[in-house]
């Protein structure tokens, strides 16, 4: 720009001070002005000022990669490089003057210092350092000195952790930067990050994002320090060097002076201090920031602006002048001479380079920066092709740059890769800007735009998931706004407060997002507390009027509501009285945890109520007096079902009337145990086992048998009296419900226990078992079990003869007939050699479900025996036949298993031996003497004599069939 009379004005003075508010205002008082300033980010926000005061139709915005020029343009805003030169505009600002010094850019502050001027009026804004060098190089320059509006004060050293809120803290490398994001966002809920390499848009995003308070950290680059107006009350140096463009370098005084300046807005006191591993500043340092007391400007970057363009040799001479005044030093070699050398290599590229205007066409494309930050070869590469798409053809190839725009037109991948591709396209946007390079401009601006904007939202984005944690950082806004906070539960149990997700709710106990870690964890507790409130009395005052339907205990004592566990039972004084338990978070309150806990012990007291009944009928009943009244609460303490051997005195001690009163509340007296048929039950067994398992202080409460089940398998270690109290008698392998186990000792009263017997068909149906099952379940109850096998009876044909046999002799089962253990000749019906288990029955077999025949059970048997989950008689349509099992190794054509047993309770007083039958009838005393006569028979049993011992002694009172042995009836027992 050519020079002026207009007034020239130095405003200079610390940060704070408002001098680029000031040059907005003096350019406003003009009819046209441009200003100039060292950032696009700082140029994009003076340019939404301006719009905001002014349109859009008169204010444009010029940088590298942006291009805003509506057709009656009054106001420039310009980065310092692209100003434009030549117009002839009123006004004319430059910011940050003071980089003049810049080791890189300096040498464009200095130019714009020397020959950038406007017609009525010129300022040049920046720091006091400058004062001598604006002197010496424009005497005509007037100073305005601004004073800051606010103090600034040096706090020392702090830990991130302490960080105050409304902090920016400064790396100088974008991997600082990262780190130090990730931890503040695990520590305090996140910071945006403001970089240079930004696009406007991105830093636009990021820095809304912390000026309306959705974080309260700022992690920043060096790049705040050049006239961004944020919202900052601390600024902390993570680093004192940085690396320069060559050499890693300690921090100048004013340089740190003009980042920490950034703390404190208007009239807002602010502070400064270190963090991580930057050690604290010197004294001397301290005090040249706060005094704003730093060492003169001595040296400014200068390079010839007078360019000659007659050959790439004259070029590169005249960029390469030295300077004429002491003031101004020659800068280094920067990128663009450094492309242009490389390109006067290529053979090419110097003969397209023959003329002037080819050299300035060339000089145009080496200006392009390298926005990729590739090496410097494969930058010149770029730049040589561009160069002679332009010298060739006047302009870049569409179909070459739709190739490099489309390949690099993708949101997808993490912060790294989206920064790279915006990198990239800034290259391509900056070629689209510049006039004449390509066919379609306003198409490739806009395309280019549009690229980049979508990039620069996917980066803003993966900038905030991994930066930011929005719950946090909402919830803590919310908190520090001390704003009543209300909690959203869906059905799920989720909850949300903010529409942040912040952990669920199950029962009354609110389980926090695992994710949450540190102090993001104490805020999402925080912000939990204050929420749920509310819904912990909704939801127990809901619960308090809930059915008892709607509540459950699980066999492990717990309790609860729905899917989710409220409460657990524990031991009371009393084993029909425990007490309930309530799972209430602490910050519900007292009131919440009693209305609960009041709930679940009514819920317990009346299940308790209902399912044991009989129970509570016996506590109750006055008439029950003596021994009865005792034996009645023997019952109650044992729940309901005690092993007969137990109480064998006190059995033996009730006569008929107490018998009698004590029947009339349902007990039974089996041979085996003493049990209350009601309470075997499904859920009368449920609770029966928790009751049991709770006053005898076990650690794991024993699981109730499946419903149904006549026989379970044994689990090997399990005491008898788990199985006793889940309603079953251990034998063998398996285990027996007790109450069938009643039925089949009526019936196996009726048999031969010394002398051996077979199992009917009847046997095995009441079981549900095949007869190897039966033997190993007559094992475990005291017998011994004889296996044998014998000829299966002649066909009927064989024995009658076929004149005497009807006409449908051939499908009647025929009688085997053989000799019992009495002598007496019996007939049972010989099974088929086609014989199988009825349809349907099989599976009932496999899970021990047998169906049972009713008509072989006495009648008062038959009533005593009603429980839930017994196969109906009903169902027993068929007989399981003797030696059908599918475990008996049977050969189909010739021979069949059967087993003998015999009671081996009391073998010591009972000498057997084989080969003979007992004397007198069954139960009677064996009489004089017996000797084996003959082998067993092949078609029955094993026959024996029984000799009586020497001497008499009493029955065995082990043996749970003595009654029968002894001839009593069952009215007797």
């Amino acid at each position: 720009m050519s020079q002026s009379q207009g007034r020239i004005v130095a405003v200079l003075g610390p940060t704070n001070t408002g001098k680029t508010h000031y040059a907005i205002e003096r350019m406003l008082a003009h009819r046209t002005g441009v200003i100039g300033l060292p950032l696009r980010l700082l140029a994009r926000e003076v340019y939404d000022r301006i719009v905001a005061l002014r349109g859009p139709s008169v204010v444009a915005l010029v940088t590298g990669e942006e291009r805003i020029v509506p057709e009656r343009t009054q106001y420039w805003v310009c980065t310092v490089e692209a100003m434009p030169e030549g117009m002839g505009v009123d006004f004319l600002a430059v910011d940050e003057i003071q980089l003049c010094a810049d080791p890189e850019r300096g040498h464009v502050f200095t130019d714009r210092l020397l020959r950038a001027r406007g017609q009525h009026e010129t300022l040049f804004m920046g720091s006091d350092t400058m004062r001598g060098a604006i002197v010496a190089l424009e005497p005509k320059a007037q100073f305005t000195r601004r004073e800051r509006f606010s103090d600034l004060t040096y706090t020392g050293s702090k830990k991130i952790s302490r960080m105050p809120a409304r902090a920016a803290i400064v790396g100088f490398s974008v991997d600082n930067v990262y780190a130090i994001a990730e931890l503040l966002r695990r520590q305090k809920g996140g910071a945006a990050v403001v970089m240079g390499a930004l696009s406007p848009r991105t830093r636009n995003a990021q820095v809304e994002m912390y000026q309306n308070g959705d974080v309260d950290y700022l992690v920043a680059t060096d790049a705040i320090g050049m006239g961004l107006n944020l919202d900052i009350t601390h600024v902390a140096f993570s680093g004192l060097r940085k690396f320069d463009g060559r050499r890693m370098r300690q921090l100048q005084p004013n340089e740190l002076a003009q980042i920490a300046g950034r703390a404190g807005r208007y009239m807002t006191p602010g502070t400064f201090g270190v963090t991580g591993e930057a050690p604290p500043l010197q004294d001397d340092v301290v005090a040249a920031i706060t005094s704003h007391s730093f060492t003169p400007m001595k040296k400014l970057q200068w390079r010839n602006s007078r360019l000659e363009f007659g050959t790439i040799d004259r070029l590169i001479a005249s960029l390469e002048q030295a300077a004429s005044d002491d003031w101004l030093v020659r800068a280094r070699e920067a990128d663009d001479l450094m492309a242009l050398k490389s390109l006067a290599e290529v053979a090419e590229v110097r003969a397209r380079a023959s003329d002037g205007p080819s050299v300035k066409l060339l000089w145009d494309v080496c200006r392009i920066p390298d926005f990729r930050g590739i090496s410097h070869q494969e930058h010149a590469h770029l730049l040589e092709t561009i160069y002679g798409f332009l010298h060739e053809h006047g302009e870049v190839s569409e179909e070459w740059l739709t190739g490099k725009i489309n390949r690099i037109d993708r949101t997808d991948g993490d912060i790294d890769a989206l920064s790279k591709r915006l990198a990239y396209i800034r290259t391509w946007t900056y070629v689209a800007q510049r006039s004449g390079w390509c066919r379609d401009e306003s198409h490739w601006r806009e395309a280019t735009r549009a690229v980049e904007d979508r990039l620069s939202d996917a980066l803003h984005t993966a900038l905030t998931q991994r930066f930011v944690d929005r719950r946090t950082s909402v919830l803590l806004r919310r908190l520090k706004q001390k704003e009543g906070l209300v909690a959203k539960v869906n059905d799920k149990g989720e909850v949300t407060v903010e529409d942040q997700f912040i952990g669920r709710i199950e029962g009354f106990r609110f389980h926090q997002d695992a994710s949450a870690t540190g102090d993001e964890a104490k805020t999402v507790r925080a912000a939990a507390i204050q929420a749920l409130q509310p819904e912990f009395h909704l939801r127990a005052d809901r619960f308090y009027n809930a059915p008892d339907t709607e509540i459950d205990f699980t066999e492990q004592g717990g309790l609860m509501w729905g899917e989710h566990a409220v409460g657990k039972l524990v031991a009371g004084d009393d084993a029909l009285k425990p007490r309930a338990q309530a799972f209430v978070d602490d910050e519900a309150g007292t009131d919440v945890a009693e209305k609960v806990q009041r709930r679940l012990q009514h819920f317990i007291d009346r299940k308790i109520a209902a399912l044991f009944e009989p129970l509570m009928n016996i506590q109750r009943d006055e008439t029950l007096t003596g021994l009865a009244r005792g034996f009645g609460f023997r019952m109650v303490e044992n729940f309901g079902v005690v092993d007969r051997r137990d109480v064998a005195d006190d059995v033996k001690a009730l006569d008929q009337d107490a018998r009698s009163v004590l029947r009339k509340h349902g007990v039974r007296f089996g041979q085996f145990t003493i049990f209350m048929p009601l309470l075997l039950k499904p859920a009368p067994t449920r609770l029966r086992l928790v009751l049991w398992a709770l006053s005898k202080n076990l650690d794991e409460f024993p699981e109730s048998p499946p419903p149904g089940l006549v026989t379970i398998p044994t689990a090997a270690g399990t005491p008898a009296e788990h199985a006793l109290k889940a309603g079953y008698k251990q034998a063998g392998d398996r285990s027996i419900r007790i109450d069938m186990l009643e039925r089949l000792a009526d019936m196996l009263r009726k048999e031969d226990s010394r002398g051996g017997f077979e199992a009917n068909p009847d046997m095995l149906s009441i079981t549900g078992m095949t007869l190897e099952q039966f033997a190993n379940l007559m094992a475990g109850l005291g017998y011994t079990a004889t296996r044998g096998e014998r000829e299966k009876p002649a066909p009927v044909d064989a024995v009658v003869p076929e004149a005497a046999a009807p006409d449908d002799a051939a499908d009647t089962p025929v009688m085997d007939r053989h000799d019992d253990a009495l002598g007496t000749v019996t007939e049972t019906p010989a099974t088929p050699q086609d014989a199988s288990i009825p349809e349907g029955t099989e599976n009932l077999i496999d899970e021990g479900r047998a169906p049972i025949d009713e008509t072989q059970q006495s009648a008062d048997t038959r009533e005593e025996a009603e429980v839930e989950g017994a196969p109906p008689p009903e169902t027993a349509d068929t007989e399981v036949p003797v030696g059908t099992s599918a475990d008996a190794a049977i050969d189909a054509d010739r021979v069949e298993v059967f087993y003998t047993f015999v009671w081996a309770g009391n073998r010591g007083r009972h000498q057997q031996r084989s080969g003979g039958r007992p004397q007198g009838k069954q139960g009677s005393k064996p009489k004089g003497k017996g000797k084996p006569r003959g082998k067993p028979g092949a078609d029955g049993p094993r026959r024996f004599e029984a000799r009586p011992p020497r001497k008499e002694k009493a029955i065995d009172p082990d043996n749970p069939f003595a009654a029968a042995l002894m001839g009593l009836t069952k009215k007797d027992n």
